[in-house]
């Protein structure tokens, strides 16, 4: 894996380099003093997977350039790096994969890589999107479609409704099979009925009482039951 490590504090960035580049799944640790380096170095056609991204810096701040790299077409993953909690918030909206407090141990550093290599860009076999038979709610027959479409499952009896940027379908299909079958890629139990591909989550709406809804791609808002909000939290490292 590819990382780019940026702080604008240069004993922070050389101990976060150094930590990096201990990791025998990084193949190659890139650094910059700040945001705007940072910019320029992922423009100028460096291949990263994951940048490593502290959240106060001067000018541009991490978190501003954490939504910027969103616009990307093929964003890396960001791990936010920082000595304060106040943001952790903020990235888990913009879905970080993990916020590590400085000073980062290395147990915490190695899962930070782990998760950042399940959602950096592959360069993996062509059969490693699944593709699913759902029926169309619609019309009927069969459809072929791939799961890196899907924005969420619903628990629908013995079928699951499947929520896909391509449209509605069922799948005959347990929920929970579904669910553990594809934790690999990016899914995650928010609610008893719902399943949801945070690869597809584009923002965190907090309810007063104490709830959430996940808003997905499409616009569509997946309920996060009380009980699992800390438990996601947990899982995205804030």
């Amino acid at each position: 894996m590819r990382v780019l490590a940026v702080d604008d504090e240069l004993p922070a960035l050389d101990d976060l380099v150094r930590m990096l580049e201990a990791s025998p799944a990084v193949d190659r640790v890139e650094s910059a003093a700040s945001a705007e380096e940072a910019l320029v170095a992922l423009g100028d056609g460096a291949a990263i997977d994951a940048v490593f991204l502290d959240v106060r810096m001067p000018g541009l701040g991490g978190l501003e350039l954490a939504r910027v790299l969103r616009r990307f077409e093929d964003p890396p993953a960001v791990v936010f790096v920082s000595a304060f909690d106040d943001a952790a918030v903020d990235a888990f909206e913009l879905a970080a994969v993990d916020y590590l407090r400085k000073p980062v141990s290395r147990r915490r550093l190695d899962e930070a890589i782990e998760r950042a290599s399940r959602r950096a860009p592959a360069e993996p076999a062509r059969d490693e999107d699944e593709t699913l038979a759902v029926d169309a709610l619609r019309g009927g027959g069969t459809r072929l479609l791939p799961r890196s479409s899907v924005l969420y499952l619903q628990a629908h009896g013995d079928y699951v409704r499947v929520a896909s940027s391509e449209g509605r379908f069922l799948m005959r299909a347990r929920l929970t099979e579904l669910e553990e079958r594809w934790a690999g890629h990016g899914f995650v139990r928010v609610h008893r009925g719902f399943v949801v591909n945070l690869r597809r989550a584009v923002e965190v709406r907090p309810r007063l009482n104490g709830t959430a809804v996940l808003v997905m791609a499409d616009g569509a808002e997946v309920p996060i039951a009380r009980r699992q909000v800390g438990e996601l939290r947990r899982k995205l490292g804030v």
